[in-house]
């Protein structure tokens, strides 16, 4: 089945700044993709096109993506008569049209919405739902597997997750009810406007250090009566107060007279991390390096027995990727699809982490949008974690409830996954 249609339009996203939303027709209907957008973003990712136009959205309007699927893209691609069931063969036509290395001509927004539409369009020519269709294309073995949600629950940079849950439902709760422990504690001993919600669903208490936001991490889940069945993620997102000069870390970086003398090497930082990770139930530290201290990833990957996700290190990419299974960098690839920009390309970089025996864990935005698109990946690559943001605010909690429904429909042909998160893939 080919396409007949393809538009393109600025919609919101979760942050209230443009984004771009593709429309894909054919005979089955008309199939939308909404395309999310980080705000930590790591130097290598794909290039998300923005007009710049200061006296519009402050420069982040994105009318050239828009344009450039409805002026560009969607006639050549219409013209080239693909079947939309063949993902590949439109993701190269896709790459090869847009002809750069970091898909900085056309855009990586607007590349990214016209895959995922048509992918969503091939699910509707197959008459299977989008996880079926993800299955297929990354030939994925049965039973299906629902993954452990890791939820941000403290703005920041820590999220609880429950992989002792005997299902996907039940693990969704204990979040949801340990994140309104939080909600309330956090109120109680920082005030009112501690409750207040960031951009990712958690609170943003005034939290000067990791272990005071442990400490309130560990009492919610204590409260919430999950003590040993929920443990804690960390995301540092270390690469905004690497001091890349003096190839150190600057802890005190919110303030701008931090003093130089106080920033700690990497063996320090690591030691810092382990002394968390012996006193809490930490499971997994995302991005704990600069994104360019290659040096530093690898000196903890030797010393260390948990999960170490590579975000801003390996941003999607097979080439980073590739580097850091090389060096030995970290044992997870935090899969986000835009920061590659096409879903064969997502499922490949999913594929090459597999293959190296790693976990991979799908990943939300902060600026999100209702499109659920990565529920739908996360159970057909089998990854067994996904990062939604909290149980708060719609954008994150439709990732969510997209999986509930996923589980109801699957029924007993589908196994959550639990504590074998990091091994998903080969259960």
């Amino acid at each position: 089945m080919t396409i007949s249609k393809i538009a393109a339009r600025y919609v919101y996203d979760s942050r209230g700044n443009p984004t771009v939303e593709v429309d894909v027709v054919t005979e089955t209907g008309l199939h939308r993709a909404i395309v999310p957008s980080g705000a930590s973003t790591g130097q290598h990712e794909a290039h998300e096109l923005r007009d710049g136009d200061k006296s519009k959205w402050g420069g982040k309007g994105v009318l050239k993506a828009v344009e450039n699927v409805n002026q560009v893209i969607g006639p050549k691609l219409i013209e080239e008569n693909l079947d939309v069931k063949d993902q590949k063969a439109v993701d190269d036509f896709l790459i090869n049209l847009d002809g750069s290395k970091n898909k900085t001509k056309l855009g990586a927004n607007a590349v990214l919405g016209v895959s995922l539409a048509v992918a969503k369009a091939a699910a509707a020519e197959k008459k299977v739902p989008l996880y079926a269709h993800v299955s297929d294309l990354a030939g994925t073995k049965k039973p299906y597997v629902l993954p452990v949600p890791f939820m941000n629950v403290l703005n920041g940079g820590s999220h609880a997750g429950g992989r002792n849950a005997p299902s996907f439902s039940e693990a969704l709760r204990q979040g949801s009810e340990t994140y309104q422990q939080l909600k309330s504690l956090a109120k109680k001993k920082y005030g009112q406007s501690a409750g207040n919600v960031g951009d990712e669903g958690g609170v943003a208490p005034d939290i000067q250090t990791a272990e005071e936001a442990l400490e309130l991490i560990t009492e919610a889940i204590e409260k919430a009566g999950y003590t040993g069945q929920m443990n804690i993620a960390m995301d540092v997102a270390s690469s905004e107060f690497y001091k890349e000069e003096a190839n150190k870390y600057d802890l005190d970086f919110k303030n701008p007279d931090s003093d130089p003398s106080k920033w700690i090497t990497y063996e320090e930082l690591a030691d810092q991390y382990k002394q968390l990770v012996s006193k809490y139930p930490i499971v997994s530290i995302e991005d704990p390096f600069g994104e360019n201290d290659w040096e530093a990833w690898s000196y903890f990957y030797k010393t260390s027995d948990f999960q170490i996700v590579g975000d801003d290190l390996t941003v999607t990419n097979p080439e980073f990727i590739k580097k850091a299974i090389d060096l030995k960098s970290c044992n997870c690839l935090l899969l986000k699809v835009n920061q590659i920009g096409t879903l064969t390309e997502s499922i490949q970089a999913a594929k090459d982490a597999f293959g190296a025996n790693w976990g991979v864990m799908v990943s939300h935005r902060s600026g999100e949008t209702e499109d659920v698109t990565i529920s739908d990946i996360v159970v057909g690559l089998r990854a067994g974690q996904i990062k939604t943001g909290a149980p708060a605010r719609s954008e994150r909690l439709a990732k969510l409830n997209q999986i509930l429904r996923i589980e109801e429909e699957l029924g007993d042909k589908a196994v959550y996954v639990g504590n074998n998160f990091r091994n998903a893939v080969n259960l």
